[in-house]
């Protein structure tokens, strides 16, 4: 697992024992786990009165940091030792790495449920539909008379679910600019391909 220097600031954080007390960080664990698994769970959980005399922003930065780690252990589907090596290099000793490691264990195939669910790989866009249409009037009754574009981006995903089509309207300089884009884009791909 590589996390970022952020995350590790706020793991090491979380580490001290005289910011976060043994009951601080219970609170604080649970909370970022109920906050990744369950879809109600809410900010309300931070305001528990045993988090009360820590700083909001520092308590917000080792929940995000918490709740990363747990994210990429779950990615990486991190079996305990994997997780105790990384938290003992942010500086927690042995109680709560044990702590975390409990909790991560009973809440480990849900996480990788959800986890599964969202899925691995973006849209890859199968084919483009087109039409011109010519704008006469504006639902004011305003006389317009412009062309616009309606393009259709026909779309699926590896993982077989269905998608809806991704529908947009566009004026002529709008498509061109879109098109441009898209152009520079296979180009830098090309380029990264030959090297």
């Amino acid at each position: 697992m590589e996390l970022s220097e952020y995350v590790q600031s706020g793991l090491q954080t979380l580490a001290d024992s005289g910011c976060f007390s043994p009951s601080a960080y219970t609170v604080l664990l649970q909370t970022a786990f109920q906050s990744l698994l369950n879809a109600q769970a809410d900010q309300v959980a931070l305001d528990h009165p045993v988090l009360k005399h820590i700083d909001p922003t520092v308590l917000k930065h080792c929940h995000a940091a918490t709740a990363t780690c747990i994210l990429e252990a779950g990615k990486h589907k991190a079996d305990k030792s994997t997780i105790s090596t990384y938290l003992e290099d942010c500086k927690f000793d042995r109680e709560r790495i044990e702590q975390f490691c409990t909790e991560y264990q009973k809440n480990k195939d849900t996480l990788e449920i959800i986890l599964g669910s969202i899925g691995r790989c973006p849209l890859h866009i199968t084919d483009v539909s087109w039409r011109l249409e010519y704008q006469i009037k504006t639902n004011q009754l305003h006389k317009t008379y412009r062309p616009a574009y309606l393009v259709t981006l026909n779309v699926e995903n590896s993982d077989s679910r269905s998608h809806p089509d991704v529908s947009f309207s566009c004026t002529m300089e709008q498509l061109q600019d879109f098109v441009g884009k898209l152009k520079d884009a296979a180009k830098s791909l090309e380029r990264a391909s030959q090297m």
